[in-house]
């Protein structure tokens, strides 16, 4: 698939399985999310501009390189995309991190928006969108496009896992951004949970049913 990477590395699948297990508690199953996010966060952020500056080693003075540019931008899906923000603030401490508030219809399952900030200028960063769980994508395709009106060019999305149906969705709405799975599951049920998934990412990470 164009545009999506696929992070087969045997720790984030690992540490997925732990996830998907019932019996993993809050504590457990937050740690991994952020875990998981800072592996994933190593690849995705492999492309990120580099700059030769001056430096003086103990040494000599030397040229060599940092990375270039205004901040990242970490925008979180609130609010389980909330999860992943430290395993990437972990890998790069100076990020600017933003929010977008949206819920699901019950019914229609469709996105609705309730709040979205995000840090200026956000046309002339990397940003990161962040949700545990891609399911029917209509969070991630509302999410981008709220960062596209605001300017947002340079895109990407990470999730930890994902149904064929959302990558398909995103990437037919949104398809010059680039998508960073854990792993990509069977399908979505009647009820548009991804199967066999990992319950609702939201209520694990936070404790609440």
């Amino acid at each position: 698939m164009e545009n999506v990477t696929i992070i087969s590395h045997p720790l984030i699948q690992h540490k997925i399985s732990i996830l998907r297990d019932k019996k993993t508690g809050t504590n457990e199953f937050r740690s991994l999310i952020e875990e998981i996010a800072m592996l994933m966060g190593y690849e995705a952020l492999r492309d990120l501009p580099v700059e030769d500056v001056q430096v003086e080693t103990p040494i000599e003075t030397c040229m060599t390189p940092m990375i270039a540019g205004k901040k990242l931008a970490v925008v979180p899906i609130l609010r389980a995309g909330l999860g992943m923000v430290n395993g990437i603030l972990a890998l790069v401490p100076s990020a600017k991190v933003g929010h977008i508030g949206l819920y699901r219809d019950e019914k229609t399952h469709e996105p609705h928006e309730y709040y979205c900030k995000l840090p200026t200028p956000i046309e002339l960063r990397t940003i990161v969108v962040t949700d545990p769980m891609l399911a029917t994508g209509g969070s991630a395709v509302a999410a981008v496009d709220f960062i596209k009106q605001h300017g947002g060019r340079n895109i990407k999305f990470m999730s930890i896992i994902a149904a064929p149906e959302g990558v398909k969705r995103l990437q037919e709405a949104h398809p010059d951004i680039q998508l960073y799975i854990g792993h990509l599951d069977r399908c979505l049920n009647e009820n548009a949970y991804i199967c066999p998934g990992l319950g609702d990412a939201g209520d694990r990470i936070f404790g609440t049913r």
